[in-house]
Parts: structure tokens; sequence; C-alpha cells
């Protein structure tokens, strides 16, 4: 691709909601790629995650956010510090708001710090495939009400339904500048960054309600090697960080079995990012309390 349009647009938005909103997976949608995590669980994304959306109109850098909650952990306020700062400096914001559940007061504290920002803002109703015709049109007309986006877009990350509508109005709200990234970029995150993350999906995969937000993952060592049949391999050492003795024999399991099928759930992913052959070591590490420790939460990327 190449930019010949002299009206071509780039920026950034900000894609903001509460907890389980279905901001990474209309993210990925966006970008045609898994850039980030997704889980049925809240709180399963962690980090601020920039996917790149290029089309010809224009180039825009989503900028993927924790959800925002009341925090119950210095993790938490963290997070909520993360999200903060992401609506600061963008050219829009993407409010994210699910067809299936009612406002509520998330919703309304989390506009409260959006309005702030002095940016367009777009109300992306998500999950329009579990409502029904009326229930949407109520759904919309209850947004409308809410305040004065620029845009209301009913979307469905999981049938694709109105997917491009949303990024062309995403782009109509950027200023007119070349693009900010390769035109072939989808993401600046590190192989490191995603490495871990997709680790700790599979990790939340297979443990659902045992280990709610207790789980975090680094990555010890990357070594780029050759496999036994001459090609390449990627040999990757990680941890995973539990709080809790308790939760480091919950991790893995009984003999082992469940941190095995998280190495074979995220070697799997991991292969398919890299396109190489993965041999995966994991590690499990109890780092007590991690979730309140400055210095674990800093060692640990927070």
């Amino acid at each position: 691709m190449t930019v010949e349009n002299t009206e071509f647009r780039a920026g950034f938005a900000s894609v903001v909601g509460r907890p389980n909103a279905g901001k990474s997976t209309l993210t990925n949608a966006m970008v045609g790629k898994k850039v980030a995590i997704t889980s049925a669980r809240p709180e399963t994304t962690r980090r601020i995650i920039r996917a790149i959306v290029t089309r010809d109109a224009g180039q825009v850098i989503l900028v993927d956010t924790p959800g925002m909650h009341r925090p119950r952990t210095l993790l938490g306020e963290r997070l909520g510090d993360m999200v903060r700062d992401s609506i600061a400096d963008v050219d829009t914001i993407v409010m994210c708001l699910p067809a299936n559940e009612k406002l509520g007061p998330g919703d309304k504290y989390l506009l409260d710090l959006a309005v702030r920002a002095k940016v367009p803002m777009i109300a992306a109703i998500t999950k329009t495939d579990l409502v029904s015709r009326e229930a949407l049109a109520e759904k919309i007309a209850a947004v409308a009400a809410f305040h004065d986006f620029v845009e209301i877009v009913p979307v469905s990350a999981a049938t694709m339904d109105q997917v491009e509508l949303l990024t062309e109005q995403i782009i109509k709200q950027l200023p007119v500048s070349p693009p900010l990234y390769p035109l072939d970029a989808i993401t600046d995150e590190t192989e490191e960054t995603l490495i871990a993350e997709l680790i700790r999906e599979a990790g939340l995969e297979k443990m659902r309600e045992e280990l709610p937000h207790s789980l975090a993952v680094t990555i010890d060592e990357i070594i780029e090697d050759t496999a036994p049949n001459g090609g390449s391999l990627v040999r990757i050492h990680a941890s995973l960080h539990v709080e809790r003795d308790s939760q480091k024999g919950i991790v893995i399991g009984r003999g082992g079995a469940r941190l095995r099928q998280i190495g074979r759930d995220a070697r799997k992913a991991i292969k398919a990012l890299l396109g190489t052959p993965v041999y995966l070591d994991l590690h499990v590490k109890v780092s007590k309390d991690w979730q309140r420790d400055p210095k674990m939460l800093d060692r640990l990327g927070f």
C-alpha cells in the first residue's frame, strides 16, 4: 500500500469502556489480526496495547485500555492511571458500551473522565449480535440521551457487522497527516510483550474462576536456536507469577497437567505469532501479594 491521498489522516484513538465491554475483541477485529488478548473474564487487559489500522483514507493507532473500575489494589490504581493517561493525549475517543448491558455508574464515571479530554467521542455499541433489533433500538436511544457523541455505531466484532464502518468513522475524526507508522505495521508492541500476554491468556482460559486476576507473566529468556531438522527454533523461558503458595498448586494442577496444557495452548498461539516452531519452558513462582507491592509491580512492568 502506498499513500497517494493528499487528504490522508493519521492519529490516535483511545478505546475505553468498563471491564468486559468488548474493547480488545473490537480492536482485534479492526486490525484483522490478534494483537490484544481476550477472555470472557472481566479485567483481562492489563496493559496499554497500541494497535495500528491502515486504510486508504488514513491510519489510526488504537490505544486499547484496561477496563475502568473502582480500584481494589495498587495494581487497580495503576491501571486506572494508564486509562487516564491514554485519554489525555489522543485525537478521538471510542467509548464501548455493550448492547446487552444497561448504562450504569461505571459508564458515567468513564464518560466524565473522557469529556475532560475535549476531543470528539464516538460511541461503539458492542456485542450487537447478542440482542434483538428491538433491544438494540432501545440501547441506541439510551446512548443518544447519555451524551452528544459525534457518531453512534452499533457493531459486532463476532460477526464483523459494521466494524469497517466504525473504522471509517474513527479515521474521519483524525487530523490530516502522513502515516505515523509503516503501512504494514499492526502494533508497536515488542514480541516479548505479546508472547507474555499470550501465555497469560492461555492461563486465564484454563483456570477460569480459580485464579481471578492473580496471574502475571514475565519472559526470562528468548533464544533463537536451530531445530533438530535444521530449521529455526525459538526457545522461550517464562515465569508465571501468583500471589500465594496455594495458587501455585492451582496453576500446576494434578501431576503438572494444567501447566502442561497452558504450555501447549500458549505454544500454539506463539507459533502463529512468530511463524516458527517454539520450545516453551514455563515455571510458576510465588510473588507474595504482588498486586499490592510497588516493587513487584515495577518488576512485572506495571
